[in-house]
């Protein structure tokens, strides 16, 4: 009888707990999806039957007159956001109330947890400030000759596909290209991705994408119950692969730069040194004097750091870059375009990559931001308010750890930004095409001070790579290969495509 009793207990309150925000929108008068027990709004992302990016595309297209819209992350309201002012708003002009990514991570409990990407407020503007040196022209360029390496046996590669006559995913062939330059950028190792079917970086990297169901359990768990967050970590599995590999690293180098120019060299400047920074989170008395924090680098910190060099970059190109040699293998006069491009700035560059002769391939970027633009890698940007706000233009006031959610791949295809948004045009992004609407709407790397500190470097490795491909070889449908892809449901932060992208690559028979 007691044990009933308790059970009927338990379900009441089970129930009230988790309902108990579900007239938020309601009551201020946003129109919103209705919510269901446990996952609010978020039952198909749970159940990995649509991805994060699918969902807020999904209610971007239903609510069409409505400037933001209502949904639910479990029990937490969450707004998405239509309307390119109030998008500006969130992302540069009152960026101290929406600094915070939103993650439900226990930075305290996992290491690998506890990088720029993830951390929020006074962590992340330290490390922010203390990284942004790495990605400076001059190091970028001093990084280039290791980009070069990995060209060279991303065309060797392809020959031997093409001189077999078989398709090739582009999507794995580029993970295997990125994965071994940041390898090398990022770790100062070879990698081998390319070469070596069974590249243990290769696995680390599909591990650290890899979605399971354990795992989408464990999303629901906290962001249900918030408080359980640090009872349920997620890479533990790679957390001690991870720390040996640079524990390693360093101690090799002897704790200091070693004249490679990689990512560890520019960070070993740094380790067991503090860190000081004017405090985003908290004011003095009178709201004058700013407040200084500190924070020191230490070797967990550091590997967290790498760890999110590693995850960011290889992923993010290999998706944009496979995305954009699918979209030219269907436009041929495109890419004949891209190619005639790249012919001319090498015949200035005696036929030879160099940073100078990237730089140059005009027509080539234009391609590139605009197979960004069709299919970005990050289909949605994430935000959270961290105190109370008011948006004058709607009339709306919203809490503090309210998430915000930017849905970039429907305002990347949205007609009334862009003329005949699925037709694949470089030229929308010559400098008289490309206006202040557009880039109102335009979020390949973010925008505003969270913006993505690797864009450069991302966009510098990612044309390399393509111009080494392109330079050789054209692109064209496989017979096994898809018009429109379609996005995989278990992606997570990184779009990526169901099936793969396969590809044929033919060599190219200059004149």
């Amino acid at each position: 009888m007691y044990f009933l009793f308790f059970v009927a207990i338990f379900i009441i309150v089970f129930y009230l707990y988790n309902i108990r925000t579900f007239n938020y929108w309601t009551e201020r008068r946003v129109r919103h999806e209705k919510p269901v027990l446990l996952f609010g709004t978020y039952y198909n992302v749970y159940l990995q039957k649509k991805s994060r990016s699918q969902l807020a595309e999904q209610l971007y297209w239903k609510y069409p007159n409505e400037k933001v819209v209502g949904a639910f992350r479990s029990t937490t309201p969450e707004l998405i956001i239509r309307d390119p002012e109030i998008i500006k708003t969130i992302l540069n002009n009152d960026f101290s109330s929406f600094y915070s990514r939103g993650f439900n991570y226990s930075n305290d409990v996992e290491i690998l947890r506890k990088h720029l990407f993830a951390l929020d407020g006074d962590p992340w503007r330290m490390l922010r400030q203390r990284m942004t040196p790495a990605f400076t022209s001059g190091k970028l360029k001093a990084m280039f000759p290791l980009i070069i390496e990995r060209c060279e046996k991303l065309q060797s590669r392809t020959l031997d596909a093409a001189a077999r006559n078989n398709s090739l995913d582009a999507r794995e062939l580029m993970a295997r290209y990125t994965t071994d330059f940041i390898g090398a950028c990022g770790f100062g190792i070879d990698a081998n991705a390319l070469n070596n079917e069974n590249s243990a970086f290769r696995k680390l990297g599909a591990k650290m994408f890899y979605t399971s169901p354990k795992m989408a359990m464990k999303a629901i768990i906290k962001d249900a119950f918030p408080y359980f967050e640090k009872s349920l970590v997620t890479f533990i599995d790679i957390e001690s692969q991870v720390l040996n590999l640079v524990k390693h690293i360093v101690n090799e180098r002897n704790y200091k730069p070693c004249g490679r120019n990689d990512f560890i060299d520019i960070m070993l400047e740094y380790l067991n040194k503090p860190m000081e920074a004017e405090s985003i989170e908290k004011r003095s008395n009178d709201d004058k004097d700013p407040i200084k924090v500190q924070m020191l680098l230490d070797i967990n910190l550091f590997a967290a750091q790498v760890f999110v060099f590693f995850g960011a970059g290889f992923e993010t190109s290999a998706s944009s870059t496979s995305y954009t040699l699918h979209l030219l293998a269907f436009n041929p006069d495109v890419q004949k375009k891209v190619q005639d491009n790249i012919d001319q700035v090498l015949v200035k560059h005696n036929d030879k990559l160099s940073y100078e002769a990237v730089k140059e391939m005009t027509y080539l970027e234009w391609a590139f931001k605009e197979g960004l633009r069709i299919f970005p890698s990050l289909g949605y940007l994430m935000r959270r308010s961290t105190n109370k706000f008011r948006f004058e233009d709607i009339n709306l006031d919203i809490d503090e750890r309210v998430n915000i959610i930017i849905p970039v791949q429907a305002l990347h295809l949205d007609p009334k930004y862009w003329d005949n948004p699925k037709e694949f045009r470089p030229e929308r992004f010559h400098p008289d095409n490309f206006g202040a609407t557009q880039k109102m709407v335009y979020f390949p790397f973010g925008d505003g001070p969270r913006n993505c500190i690797g864009s450069r470097l991302g966009l510098m490795q990612s044309m390399a790579g393509l111009a080494a491909i392109l330079s050789k070889f054209t692109v064209e449908p496989a017979p096994e290969t898809v018009r429109y892809p379609t996005v995989d449901p278990k992606s997570n932060v990184v779009q990526s495509i169901k099936g793969g992208l396969p590809l044929m690559f033919r060599e190219r028979k200059k004149v």
